[in-house]
């Protein structure tokens, strides 16, 4: 079994407004999806993210979006496939600038919210985040979305000379396609520690959830998103982290 890697959206703050607990999560995670200002962060929280990250040995990935701060990412905006790309390519080398002036580089992408989302839906959104990753080189990966049908992205992935980091999600409710359940709909978000690590650890041995409409939905995983903004999450990253240790 390949045990997978923990990823955390993190770097969140902005000004005066802090987000999420990052170094209490950092010392569990493996890799962290640094916001790159779009949706959340700003200069200064990206460079101590950064510093942060690098003291642990954590991966460190850019966390690009949709531009509304407002919103924190989570509303889908009309933009074209060139339009994607070069958002994507302003955030990731804002970023790169912050780790190269601390001996750091970004080694993957992950896209926030919306964005990330609507990529699943839309081959031309896709295909422009794979354009974006390749035009900048460095050998990024792709970190994306495993659902029921990977043959899309693997296909681009082949395209392009991409390579992928298939992510689930230990606390979010799944439907029958393998898309996360809508935020807005009554069980969406896992919340009990229980549960969440219960999600945890059937994905990491590679067994079959539960989908929103009673199926079996098998995932490939590469990598599970875990989140560190409360006392119960943080413990939750702590148990998990511990429980694939005893499987690995």
């Amino acid at each position: 079994m390949n045990t997978p890697l923990l990823n955390c959206d993190i770097g969140e703050s902005f000004g005066a407004w802090t987000m999420g607990r990052d170094a209490e999560v950092m010392p569990w995670i493996d890799c962290a999806n640094i916001a790159c200002g779009f949706h959340a962060s700003d200069p200064s929280t990206m460079r101590k993210t950064v510093a942060l990250a690098l003291s642990h040995g954590v991966t460190i990935g850019a966390h690009p979006a949709y531009p509304d701060l407002v919103g924190f990412g989570r509303r889908s905006m009309s933009c074209s496939p060139q339009e994607i790309e070069d958002l994507l390519l302003y955030q990731i080398g804002a970023l790169e600038g912050i780790c190269r002036a601390q001996g750091g580089r970004v080694q993957y992408v992950k896209p926030h919210g919306a964005l990330y989302n609507d990529m699943m839906r839309s081959e031309p959104q896709l295909r422009a985040v794979f354009k974006a990753l390749a035009g900048y080189g460095g050998d990024l990966r792709l970190m994306l979305m495993a659902s029921r049908n990977n043959d899309t992205a693997l296909n681009l992935s082949a395209e392009y000379g991409v390579p992928l980091w298939f992510e689930a999600f230990a606390d979010r409710a799944y439907d029958a396609d393998g898309h996360l359940v809508s935020r807005n709909l009554p069980g969406a978000v896992h919340h009990e520690a229980e549960q969440v690590i219960a999600q945890a650890l059937t994905l990491a041995r590679g067994e079959a959830l539960t989908a929103s409409d009673g199926s079996a939905l098998q995932l490939r995983v590469d990598t599970l998103c875990v989140h560190g903004d409360n006392d119960s999450s943080i413990n939750a990253v702590r148990r998990i982290r511990e429980a694939l240790q005893a499987l690995s």
